[in-house]
Order: structure tokens, then C-alpha cells, then sequence
């Protein structure tokens, strides 16, 4: 089976404040494999925002990229709706027990994010190569960072933290890609609307104030690459 990425609703609804859904359709035309979303970040980032006039704009967007097939469900891959269910709740409960301090378990994930990952667990249990598109820092810090993100825990709640090494030892099967990312691939293969290295370092910083977690120093790196 061809790759997948599996889209998380923070970056999606980073690409559409941005103004960089033809970005996203652009993208699809060159990715030889399936862009997914699971029935929670449908919830996050299309049911949900349609209700709230504020977000409502935005919602519209990425529901036409599913109304297109740009996007698609879970279904599309032949995956069992009752077997993401059970491992996006078996990976919730497992990441909000990862980290523990100030007398209690720390909430660090909520359905969406969990739900990309249990598809990305049932894809890799099934050799197929996949990558979660996320924007939000903590899943992928408790992925790839989680000393980082325990330290950073610890100076927020000013308290000690204890890591469980054998649920941390999990998630670091995982791989993500973010917005910042994807946009430095549509710029290498031509396809930004804005053409030059002066539009991609404005379009990269858009998507950091829109709410992709990248730091300054990473879009310089970015740039220097491009």
C-alpha cells in the first residue's frame, strides 16, 4: 500500500488560518498516497468550528478538501471504526498516565491526537509507512523529546515530575511532520502560490503565529535549507 499521513486537526487548521489550503490540494497531487483524518479531528476540526461563527470560515475550507477526497476517512483504507475507537482510548489513557507529578497523573493528550495515533499503530502494526501531520508540541514531545517535555512540565507546575519509561518507550514508534514542513516540501517542488525564499520565510511564519509549534531558530534552519 502506498504511505499515508495522517492529519491532525492543529495542523490543518493551521494551513486554513493561513490562507494555504490550495497548498494542501497542491500537495495531494504530487503525494503518491492517501491524506487521512479520523472521525475525531473531523469532530475538532470541521462538526465542531461549523457551529461557532468565529471558526466557521475555517471549518468550511477543510470540510471541502473532505468533500473532495482530498481528505479522507479512516473507511478509505478499509480500517475498522470499532478498532480505532478501542486503541485511540487504549493510547489516551496510556499518554495521560505517562507522566505523573503534583499528586496526580498529567493530562497531556485529548481525542484527536490520540486517535492519529491509533491509526498510525494499526498502519505501522500493518507495515504500512505512515506520518502524523501535527502542529501541537506536546504529542510530539512525548514522542520524541519526553525529558524535555518532562523539564518543561516540572517548571510550570513547580513540581517533580516521574516518567514512566515503559509507556514513553511506546510513542517513540511514532513520526510527525509538521505545517512548517510540509510547506518547505511544496516550496522544493514549485507548487507555493508565493514564489521565492523571502515568501516562504513569511508564509513559515504565519504558520508559527497561527499556531504551528516552531521556534525562530528552526525557521532560520528551514530557510538555509531551502
Amino acid at each position: 500500500m502506498n504511505p499515508v499521513i495522517i492529519f491532525d486537526a492543529s495542523t490543518l487548521i493551521s494551513f486554513s488560518m493561513a490562507g494555504l489550503i490550495p497548498e494542501i490540494r497542491e500537495l495531494k497531487k504530487i503525494f503518491k498516497g492517501k491524506f487521512i483524518i479520523s472521525e475525531d479531528v473531523k469532530k475538532e476540526a470541521i462538526d465542531t468550528p461549523l457551529k461557532i461563527k468565529r471558526f466557521q470560515l475555517e471549518a468550511l475550507k477543510i470540510k471541502q478538501l473532505l468533500d473532495e477526497n482530498i481528505l479522507e476517512l479512516p473507511i478509505s483504507l478499509g480500517l475498522d471504526d470499532k478498532l480505532i475507537k478501542t486503541k485511540t482510548q487504549e493510547i489516551l489513557d496510556m499518554a495521560n498516565t505517562t507522566i505523573y507529578g503534583a499528586d496526580k497523573d498529567i493530562h497531556l493528550i485529548d481525542l484527536g491526537e490520540s486517535s492519529a495515533l491509533a491509526i498510525s499503530k494499526i498502519l505501522n502494526d500493518k507495515k504500512i509507512e505512515n506520518v502524523i501531520a501535527i502542529d501541537e508540541r506536546t504529542t510530539r514531545s512525548l514522542a520524541e523529546t519526553p525529558n524535555e517535555l518532562k523539564k518543561y512540565l516540572e517548571g510550570k507546575l513547580h513540581a517533580k515530575m516521574t516518567v514512566k519509561q515503559e509507556k514513553v518507550d511506546f510513542f517513540k514508534q511514532f513520526k510527525f511532520i509538521r505545517s512548517v514542513e510540509l510547506i518547505y516540501v511544496a516550496y522544493k517542488k514549485g507548487i507555493l502560490k508565493l514564489k521565492g525564499s523571502e515568501n516562504l520565510s513569511a508564509i513559515l511564519y504565519a504558520l508559527k503565529y497561527k499556531g504551528c509549534a516552531v521556534s525562530g531558530k528552526e525557521i532560520q534552519e528551514i530557510r538555509n535549507l531551502a
